[in-house]
């Protein structure tokens, strides 16, 4: 790659994000609609591929199906199993056109779903069908995202691999619009007070049943998005814990370390830095926390 850590200032492709977040959720439903339920919804989740976001296999009937965000090539690829294929073009449309093409996809794929047709977790929550507010799509912007994407998914892959203890995988919550990990101590966690918006409480309720450190990157946190860490519940002391690197700071309205994508990207060394951000920042949680770190984490032979 000719830029490992691409630019993604958000002045040049804020509107593109926004139509991305919706299309995402369109896809993420439908995976919804046709797996079984997992902990914590992680069956819900896109993963970074080898073209852009996937869903990767899901149970259709007798058969499976695909869907892929593929950034190269700029289309919606659905796959099954029986080699059947559609696709629907990732170009200026609205989220109504958008989820009436991939719907009827879906439809002559031989796998027609339903789902509801309303986003999850944004203040404003038009309805798929309704949107024509968010159209936008530059290619070269989605491309740079998804470079980006490759990236952290390597370095969040990488923290992981310390961790034998109970772990998500590397996984794109559409929710949220964030990539993220998350560590679990082993213990029930008190119910979470919810509060999100356009999502039931018991949603959160599931997600967060059992203590848990999670790290990832959110492409709203501020100029290029940024890289965050938080612990629920949050033990006492959290806030106060000096993390690396010097650019990391606690944000007291979320609840959350930040550090911004800019300072990873324009470090000497964007690998080292941020995996000094996840490793402090799960330090503080752990530590504070009081888990069991010589049985959940991994020692090197």
């Amino acid at each position: 790659m000719s830029e490992p850590w691409p630019d993604l200032t958000l002045s040049g492709w804020q509107d593109t994000r926004d139509t991305l977040h919706m299309w995402t959720q369109v896809v993420g439903k439908v995976r919804l609609a046709l797996e079984p339920m997992i902990n914590h919804w992680w069956q819900v989740t896109l993963y970074v591929s080898a073209r852009g976001l996937t869903t990767s296999l899901m149970p259709a009937g007798d058969r499976g199906l695909e869907i892929e965000f593929d950034f190269v090539d700029h289309v919606l690829d659905l796959r099954a199993t029986d080699g059947a294929r559609r696709q629907v073009p990732l170009e200026p449309r609205s989220v109504a056109s958008f989820y009436q093409a991939t719907m009827a996809a879906l439809t002559d794929i031989g796998v027609p779903v339903t789902i509801y047709p309303r986003p999850q977790e944004v203040v404003e929550a038009i309805p798929f069908d309704k949107d024509e507010v968010h159209r936008s799509y530059d290619p070269a912007a989605a491309h740079r995202f998804w470079l980006g994407l490759v990236r952290m998914h390597e370095v969040l892959l990488r923290f992981r691999s310390g961790f034998i203890g109970k772990a998500s995988p590397v996984h794109f919550f559409w929710g949220g619009d964030d990539l993220c990990t998350t560590r679990f101590s082993g213990r029930p966690a008190p119910r979470h007070p919810g509060g999100v918006p356009n999502c039931p409480d018991w949603v959160q309720e599931l997600a967060y049943s059992h203590e848990v450190s999670s790290c990832g990157y959110w492409p709203g946190g501020g100029d290029e998005g940024a890289f965050y860490a938080y612990a629920y519940p949050e033990p006492l002391g959290f806030a106060g814990w000096a993390v690396e690197p010097a650019g990391a700071y606690y944000d007291a309205a979320l609840g959350e370390f930040l550090l911004p994508y800019t300072a990873v990207r324009t470090a000497s060394d964007p690998d080292q830095m941020l995996l000094a951000f996840f490793q402090s920042t799960y330090d503080a949680a752990a530590e504070l926390g009081g888990w069991d770190r010589a049985a959940l984490e991994a020692r090197p032979s």
